[in-house]
C-alpha cells in the first residue's frame, strides 16, 4: 500500500526563493513526518513531501491509498488546499498536528480523519483501519512514552537540507502564555534514552543538526543532569556534528554543561528573552527569566565564551509596550551581546492562554477562518494591541530590524566572533537570512494592511487607529464565523 505524508507550504512565507542564498539556513526538515515513517510497517511504501522545498504536480504521482498532512497553525488553509485534491480523488486524508488538535471541527470538515494530540500513540491503529477501509472521524492521541519512540526515517527526504533534524525531548514546564506547547505536549519534562538519541543522530546525512526539543536542557536538577549524560555520550560517539538548540537563559548557570555541549558539536543556542521589562515577563508568564536577579549581558557572554552563538527572541505587542518598542528591543538585544535576533509579533495561537484572552476581548484582528490562518506567520500583527495601532506596531517592527540587521551591526557581530572564534559563517548567514527577508516581512505586511483596509468600510475591521479601551468586546469565533465555527 502506498502512503504519501505531506508538510504543506504557506505561500506567503517563501523561504526557499532560489534569488535568497540565504535562505537555505531557514529550511526545517518536516521531522513529525519523519518519525510517523519510522512507526510504519515495511508493508507500506512511504513518500514524504515538503513543499517547503518543493511542490509536486500530485496528479502526476502514483495514486496513494492513504494521504498524511500535518500542519501548524499558518500552514492550515494550504493543508486543506491538499486534501481538496485527493478527496476529489477519492483517497482518503487524515491531518494531525497542533491545528488538527486545537482547531478539531474545523478540520473534521476539510480532512476525513483528524489525528489529535501525539500521532505516534495511534499511528498504528489508523494504518490498520485504513488497510481494512474502516477509518473512523477521529483518533485522539495520548503522550507518547519517549523511551519507545522509533527512529525518524531520515532517508526518505532528500539531500539539500543546510540542517538535519532530530528530538531529544518534550515538554516544556514553562507553560508560557503564547505558546502551545503545553497544551500539546504537555508541561512533563519526558526525555529519550541517551543511547537512541545517538543511534539517530548517526543516521543524519547533514553536518549540521537542528535539536528541536522546546527545551533541550529543562529547569530542573535532574533534566540538566540528563542532558550532560547526553552530551557525554554524543563526545564519546564523536559524532562529527555541529548543533543547534533551544533553551532557557539558565544553560549560563552551569560551567560543566556548557563545557560538555561545545565539545558535543553545539554552536548555537536560541533563547528566548521575550520582553525587555519585567513586567512584560510577568505578562508573558515567564518570570523564570527574572528570577536570581539574573544580568542577562553576563549570561550571554558566558554562553559565547564557549564558543556558543546566542539567538535571542524578543515579542513585540505586548500589553506594556508603548510606542518606541522597536528601537528597545533592538537596543536590549545590542546590549545583551546576541548574535541574532528574532522578533516577533505577539500572535494568539489556538489553544494558547493568549488566544483565550484575546478572543474574550475582542481582540482576534484576522479571523476570517480558515483563510486567515496563513497570516498566523509571527511575523504579521494580526491582533489588536493595547497602545499601538496595526500601522504603528509595523513601524515599530521595521524600525527595530533596520537598526538591529545594519550593515554596521552586521559586520560589528561578524567581527566579534572571529575575533572570538565562535561561527562566524553562523552568525553571518543568520544575520544576513534575517536582513534580507525584512523586505518580504514588509510587502507582506503591506499586502495585509491593503486586505484589512478593503474590508473596514463594510465594517468588518476596526480602523487601524482605534483605541482598544474604546472598544466593546466583540462576539466571539463562534458567533461570527457560521461559515467556518471555531474548533477549540
Amino acid at each position: 500500500m502506498r502512503l504519501l505524508l505531506i508538510n504543506p507550504r504557506n505561500p506567503l512565507v517563501n523561504i526557499t526563493d532560489k534569488k535568497n542564498y540565504w535562505n537555505k539556513y531557514r529550511v526545517w526538515k518536516p521531522l513529525g513526518l519523519l518519525v510517523l515513517a519510522g512507526f510504519t510497517p515495511p508493508n507500506w511504501d512511504i513518500t514524504v513531501v515538503d513543499e517547503n522545498v518543493a511542490t509536486p504536480d500530485y496528479s502526476q504521482m502514483p495514486r496513494p491509498d492513504l494521504v498524511g498532512v500535518t500542519a501548524f497553525t499558518s500552514q492550515a488553509p494550504r493543508a486543506y488546499e491538499v486534501a481538496a485534491v485527493f478527496r476529489d480523488r477519492g483517497v482518503p486524508v487524515v491531518m494531525g498536528g497542533i491545528h488538527a488538535t486545537m482547531r478539531q471541527k474545523e478540520a473534521a470538515r476539510r480532512v476525513d480523519v483528524v489525528v489529535t494530540g501525539e500521532a505516534e500513540s495511534v499511528w498504528a491503529e489508523v494504518l490498520k483501519d485504513a488497510a481494512r477501509g474502516a477509518l473512523r472521524p477521529l483518533y485522539a492521541g495520548v503522550q507518547a512514552d519517549m523511551g519507545k519512540t522509533a527512529l525518524a526515517r531520515h532517508d526518505l527526504l532528500p539531500t539539500g537540507y543546510q540542517f538535519g533534524a532530530i528530538q531529544t525531548t518534550r515538554g516544556c514546564p514553562l507553560n508560557c502564555s503564547f505558546c502551545s506547547v503545553s497544551a500539546f505536549n504537555g508541561r512533563k519534562y519526558r526525555r529519550r534514552s541517551v543511547e537512541d538519541v545517538v543511534a539517530e543522530f548517526k543516521l543524519i546525512r547533514e553536518k549540521h543538526v537542528l535539536v528541536v526539543d522546546d527545551n533541550l536542557i529543562g529547569t530542573r536538577r535532574d533534566h540538566i543532569a540528563r542532558a550532560k549524560d547526553l552530551f557525554r555520550a554524543m563526545i564519546e560517539a564523536d559524532l562529527g556534528k555541529q548543533w543547534i538548540c533551544q533553551a532557557t537563559i539558565n544553560m549560563a548557570d552551569d560551567e560543566e554543561l556548557l563545557r560538555l555541549a561545545r565539545r558535543a558539536g553545539c554552536a548555537g543556542v536560541f533563547i528566548g528573552f521575550e520582553s525587555t521589562s519585567d513586567e512584560g515577563l510577568v505578562e508573558v508568564h515567564k518570570k523564570y527569566n527574572i528570577q536570581k536577579d539574573r544580568d542577562f549581558r553576563a549570561s550571554v557572554s558566558r554562553i559565547q565564551r564557549h564558543k556558543i552563538s546566542v539567538a535571542g527572541s524578543f515579542i513585540m505587542g505586548l500589553d506594556v509596550d508603548r510606542p518606541g518598542v522597536g528601537l528597545r528591543i533592538a537596543g536590549t538585544a545590542n546590549r545583551y551581546g546576541v548574535d541574532i535576533l528574532n522578533a516577533m509579533f505577539l500572535t494568539p495561537l489556538p489553544g494558547t492562554d493568549l488566544w483565550k484572552k484575546m478572543e474574550a476581548e475582542g481582540r482576534i484582528a484576522a479571523d476570517h477562518f480558515p483563510e486567515d490562518w496563513k497570516y498566523y506567520t509571527l511575523t504579521i500583527p494580526v491582533g489588536r494591541y493595547q497602545h499601538l495601532s496595526r500601522d504603528e506596531i509595523i513601524d515599530e517592527m521595521n524600525s527595530c530590524n533596520r537598526k538591529f540587521y545594519s550593515l554596521r551591526g552586521i559586520l560589528r557581530r561578524v567581527g566579534r566572533n572571529l575575533w572570538k572564534t565562535q561561527h562566524p559563517i553562523l552568525v553571518l548567514a543568520g544575520n544576513f537570512s534575517y536582513r534580507s527577508n525584512d523586505r518580504l516581512s514588509r510587502n507582506v505586511c503591506h499586502e495585509f494592511k491593503l486586505t484589512c483596509d478593503r474590508l473596514q468600510p463594510a465594517g468588518l475591521l476596526p480602523a487601524a487607529g482605534d483605541n482598544l479601551h474604546a472598544l466593546a468586546p466583540r462576539p466571539s469565533v463562534h458567533e461570527t464565523n457560521r461559515r467556518f465555527p471555531d474548533a477549540s
